[in-house]
């Protein structure tokens, strides 16, 4: 992983049929995943916050007795299952990539993603490192250090935010499946950069109770892993549904429409030529492209004039651990949530109010397609040191890297990001969107997508 060229993580179904088969064992696969964690030469030291090392491998003997038992709860039996550091888990301290929530005490119960987790067998291995309370696309981490891009890791390049650790674990072998959050992309974009598959479903369709919050208006819950399917098969779980993917969809004749406005604006080269090339491939699959116009887009920013949903409610959140101990925080991540200060009460009714007709204008728009298609980020991972050294290129850089996907959580809707690079090349996100409660259908022709891109030579790493 040292080289240009990406690691290939299994998918949840080569690892099931491996289990099944008595190739190996949940306690063989924990113990890789913890190994692989502690090895001093690896990033697991900035994966991860804490390493649940003693509960992972008790779930894992747990399964393993229960699969010998004829008793297989779910596709993610035995499965090492990376957490993002802001879910509670009973016993232990949700820190959120802080430090100033060390000393709080532990969680007296699992929230409803855990416990939907466990019940289906999964094995915990611990709880990722991330952006200081998920604000950033960017995935820096001064308290706990960042871990490195898979890609070139020598160049040590931003693994994107805020699940950071989400991503790498996955990339790294320390976990077969993870799972973040997503308020303006933050699985979507370490996903992308990475070069695995992310998914933010519609934000009502998995519980967010016990996790700790960055905005309540548009926090997600959603998995990173190896495909398509792995992200639909976690979903479901999270969800509190049966643990199956949907039935793939074909690409032939799907309705995927291409936004020109914004989105595609300023890509670096790398970007557009992947994206470009997956759309050419997609269509020779059968698929109708149409590039439209969303003037809605163009509109984005003065809707967020007087401040952003995140910086509100955020401030709502902190305003009094900031008043006794801002300090401790990282001063990137203050200066954002500092913005939700300057927000009176009307400012935010008056965003709510401009969200809900500016979701029904997009809704509108949109509405003949399948789904809409676009770079997830527009550009590739720069080096971690340059970010580090430079508000002004931090700051730059965060907001290009946010700017497409949150436009997905803004319009409520769910979005999957999955690799459209050429083998070798640095990783890119192709991300396919849909309006909220579209998922399954999403999920589905994110499945055909897939298909039709590896068919064409594409996600090869």
């Amino acid at each position: 992983m040292n080289g240009s060229r990406l690691p290939v993580p299994p998918t949840l179904d080569a690892l099931a049929a491996e289990l099944a088969a008595g190739r190996t064992t949940a306690v063989a696969l924990a113990e890789a995943a913890l190994a692989r964690a502690r090895d001093p030469a690896g990033e697991g030291a900035r994966v991860f916050t804490t390493l649940g090392a003693e509960r992972a491998l008790a779930a894992a003997r747990a399964s393993d007795l229960l699969r010998s038992a004829g008793v297989v709860r779910s596709p993610l039996e035995g499965i090492p299952v990376s957490v993002k550091d802001l879910f509670d888990v009973a016993g232990e301290v949700t820190t959120a990539g802080s430090a100033v929530l060390r000393g709080a005490a532990a969680a007296t119960r699992n929230a409803p993603v855990i416990d939907r987790l466990v019940a289906a067998g999964a094995v915990i291995v611990g709880r990722t490192n991330m952006s200081e309370f998920a604000f950033s696309g960017v995935g820096l981490n001064p308290h706990y250090g960042t871990p490195a891009n898979p890609w070139e890791r020598a160049a040590r390049r931003i693994p994107g935010g805020s699940s950071s650790g989400a991503a790498v674990s996955v990339t790294d072998g320390m976990a077969a499946l993870a799972i973040g959050s997503d308020t303006g992309g933050s699985v979507r974009i370490p996903a992308a950069l990475c070069g695995i598959t992310g998914f933010k479903p519609t934000q009502r369709r998995v519980p967010t109770e016990g996790a700790l919050p960055l905005s309540t208006s548009l926090d997600s819950i959603g998995p990173l892993a190896a495909s398509v399917r792995c992200c639909a098969i976690a979903d479901a779980i999270l969800a509190g549904e049966p643990a199956v993917a949907p039935p793939a969809l074909t690409v032939a004749g799907a309705r995927l429409a291409v936004p020109e406005t914004v989105v595609l604006d300023g890509l670096d080269a790398t970007v557009a030529a992947a994206f470009e090339a997956a759309l050419g491939r997609l269509s020779a699959a059968g698929a109708r492209i149409t590039r439209i116009v969303v003037p809605e887009f163009a509109e984005f920013a003065a809707l967020h004039g007087r401040g952003t949903l995140a910086a509100a409610e955020s401030w709502a959140w902190h305003r009094g651990l900031l008043a006794a101990r801002a300090a401790e925080y990282d001063p990137r991540v203050v200066s954002r949530i500092r913005g939700g200060e300057r927000m009176n009460a009307a400012d935010y009714i008056d965003l709510l109010a401009a969200r809900r007709q500016w979701i029904a204008q997009v809704e509108a728009r949109i509405a003949g397609f399948d789904a809409l298609a676009l770079p997830t980020v527009p550009m590739v991972a720069p080096p971690i040191a340059e970010l580090e050294a430079s508000d002004e290129a931090f700051f730059a850089a965060n907001g290009r890297i946010l700017r497409n996907p949150s436009l997905i959580n803004f319009v409520d809707g769910c979005a999957l990001s999955l690799p459209c690079h050429e083998p070798g090349a640095a990783p890119v996100g192709l991300m396919l969107a849909a309006p909220g409660g579209h998922d399954a259908v999403l999920l589905a022709l994110g499945q055909g997508v897939e298909t039709a891109l590896a068919a064409n030579g594409e996600m090869a790493t």
